[in-house]
């Protein structure tokens, strides 16, 4: 699938990026490249391929579940300006 101009100036428009007009053909020609990629992974048919985590056949190593630290949130909020209930108190951002 290749990417027209419009369509790359349309995702510089949703994702606020700004591209110079030298460079719309160069970066459309490596985006229509990886979408082509993309459609041919998605051809590949992967019915009875089991997921795995990691490529290579190895055992994942896993800590014991427990306890590190101990729970210091008391003295953290003695730092700040204003705490209610345990809870930071921030200014409103949104109205």
């Amino acid at each position: 699938m290749s990417l027209s101009l419009e369509d790359l100036q349309s995702l510089c428009i949703l994702s606020r990026l700004e591209i110079a007009s030298g460079e719309m053909e160069g970066v459309a020609d490596k985006l229509s490249e990886i979408v082509t990629l993309v459609d041919a992974l998605q051809a590949v048919d992967t019915a009875g391929v089991e997921p795995m985590a990691h490529p290579l056949d190895r055992a994942q190593h896993l800590r014991e579940d427990r306890v590190t630290e101990s729970d210091n949130h008391l003295r953290y909020q003695r730092n700040a300006q204003r705490v209610e209930q345990d809870l930071y108190l921030v200014p409103r951002v949104i109205e």
